[in-house]
């Protein structure tokens, strides 16, 4: 991975909570933040005293290039975002500069613990399709605005072998949005599941409350059957 090609874009514990319909009891499993990228889900919930490690390949880089990665495309992030802003819902931000500043305090509350939470095992550089986990290492596998989303870019066995390997390493997964970037139901979707149904592994689709990105109004749950 090249710094110039990733786009810091951070998610809070909040929205974590609404995209994947996590209770109070989730909170308390071993989880793993898959693509976490600068979200302070980990910080957030490592001050809560939860256990989350978190894997992206751009904890390759230092805290120091991350944040100026940050401040780099940030504006043209906004920019994009005010120009597209109909594809959006406007129900859990109130516009476009309240959405940018959650999104810089979240990216900001991330980079206050990284370098420490590198050192802890916390943030581990690494990604789908092939994780460093022993088998069923955590309770619960979170995968966030990754697999689905980029189904231009990323192709149907690429999606199987990642999700599998979620499979492999966590006792449940969940996965959101299941649209990709134009805001239609990603094709790869329905042989993802049949392909991981047929290898004993259940698949269901669920409703969330997040509403951001129009059309990303579910999530995908899997465990082994």
């Amino acid at each position: 991975m090249e710094l110039k090609n990733v786009v810091p874009w951070g998610r809070s514990l909040a929205e974590y909570r609404s995209m994947f319909s996590l209770t109070d009891s989730d909170l308390k499993k071993k989880i793993l933040g898959c693509g976490d990228g600068p979200a302070s889900f980990n910080a957030e919930m490592t001050a809560a005293a939860g256990q989350v490690v978190s894997v992206d390949p751009v904890y390759a880089f230092s805290g120091f290039q991350i944040r100026s990665r940050i401040a780099e495309v940030y504006p043209t992030i906004m920019e994009q975002l005010a120009r597209h802003r109909d594809d959006y819902v406007w129900d859990h931000f109130s516009g476009v500069e309240h959405a940018g500043r959650t999104r810089m305090q979240a990216m900001e509350r991330f980079l206050e613990d990284y370098e420490a939470g590198r050192q802890q095992g916390r943030y581990v550089e690494a990604g789908l399709p092939a994780l460093p986990f022993e088998n069923q290492a955590f309770e619960l596998a979170l995968c966030s605005h990754f697999l689905f989303l980029y189904s231009a870019q990323v192709n149907l066995e690429t999606h199987v072998a990642s999700v599998r390997e979620l499979c492999r390493v966590a006792r449940e997964v969940r996965i959101y949005p299941l649209v990709s970037l134009e805001g239609t139901e990603s094709p790869h979707l329905g042989p993802v599941v049949e392909r991981l149904n047929a290898e004993g592994i259940a698949a269901r689709r669920e409703a969330v409350h997040y509403r951001f990105q129009k059309g990303a109004t579910d999530m995908l749950v899997l465990y082994k059957a």
